[in-house]
């Protein structure tokens, strides 16, 4: 049985930009990746570097420089030999091959571990040594599937910076697979969002983020609290009737909403501000809630406020200074307020 793993999807990438595919495991962005590499030949449509048309030739004669999740560097080989391996291919030799080891090495700082093997370097250094692989071939397109799933946290965290400076100073279009939401959101030009083998949006971290275009969007670049609701008022701006009362939306991607739409507003936990007991107010979003419990992290306390009608909006907090009153297991009366602009309502 044949599976659809990518359908009709129709992305335009820039020169030089760096590129996400972004999306939960088994949506399609590896094959997508690989139909570009030429591992994976597409049964329809076209694949384009610049002019150039590539969609069934084969991968060594594509210039793509790849990096995979698990490395792949030869054991036996030194760092150089390993960075050297695609110029032997290409048969480039000599001075040249010296220098353009040089080069790619001192790129991505591991130019002292020239001499070393693949086993005497950590996790974080084989990772360099890929991307330096890659690179010497001065690849038109630069492909990277996941290469930092296998690294702990705190370096993954720090070779997002390294990877993003490597490609803009070298000005490569790359392409990065990831379903690292933070991975996307703190390296990306430009993210297309994939589920089900489909693109489902395209956009910069930032209108992403703040402009999700649908549930789907919404939830799965980071926490956000949907509530369902009815549009009862249209214009300059939009008022949803939700079950806890009156949400005000300014938002810019309400331009398709109509009188009596059944809609879902998205919003997000660090755009509901606790106010203590407010009096209810419809006309700024303020509304009374009770504090059913508090999670604090350092920089940001995480709040869940009970709105009724088994509605509960997650909240955060950053830098707090005091936490708040449970005692004796109580519930204390707060209201939450949310800005127009923070409402973002999404078809149901």
């Amino acid at each position: 049985k044949l599976t659809r793993a990518v359908d009709s999807v129709s992305l335009e990438i820039e020169p030089g930009e760096l590129f996400f595919l972004l999306g939960p495991s088994g949506c399609g962005k590896t094959t997508l990746l690989r139909m570009i590499a030429g591992f994976i030949d597409p049964t329809d449509g076209l694949i384009r570097f610049g002019r150039r048309e590539v969609t069934h030739l084969e991968p060594n004669k594509r210039n793509t420089g790849m990096v995979f999740q698990s490395y792949a560097l030869w054991p036996h080989m030194s760092v150089q030999q390993n960075v050297g391996f695609g110029l032997n291919v290409r048969k480039v030799g000599g001075q040249e091959k010296t220098k353009r080891i040089k080069e790619a090495l001192e790129t991505v700082q591991m130019g002292k571990y020239a001499t070393r093997k693949p086993n005497e370097l950590s996790g974080g250094q084989q990772q360099r040594v890929a991307l330096a692989r890659a690179l010497v071939v001065r690849p038109d397109v630069l492909l990277l599937d996941e290469p930092l799933s296998n690294l702990d946290a705190k370096l993954r965290i720090e070779l997002r910076a390294q990877i993003r400076r490597i490609c803009k100073e070298v000005g490569i279009t790359t392409v990065y697979v990831t379903h690292d939401q933070k991975e996307a959101l703190s390296m990306a030009d430009r993210i297309a969002i994939m589920r089900e083998g489909n693109v489902v949006q395209v956009g910069s971290p930032l209108e992403l983020y703040r402009h999700p275009g649908s549930r789907f969007s919404a939830e799965f670049l980071g926490e956000t609290n949907i509530i369902p609701g009815k549009v009862v008022e249209t214009g300059e701006h939009v008022t949803v009737e939700t079950p806890f009362g009156n949400l005000r939306s300014t938002h810019p991607s309400k331009d398709d909403v109509n009188y009596a739409d059944q809609v879902l507003c998205s919003i997000r936990p660090e755009c509901v501000r606790l106010n203590g007991s407010g009096a209810q107010s419809d006309t700024n979003n303020t509304h009374d809630g009770r504090l059913l419990e508090t999670t604090y992290l350092g920089e940001i306390a995480q709040h869940v406020v009970d709105m009724g009608h088994s509605i509960h909006l997650r909240t955060s907090e950053l830098n707090p200074t005091e936490l708040r009153d449970h005692a004796a297991g109580g519930h204390p009366q707060t209201g939450v307020t949310i800005a127009p602009t923070d409402v973002v309502i999404l078809p149901e």
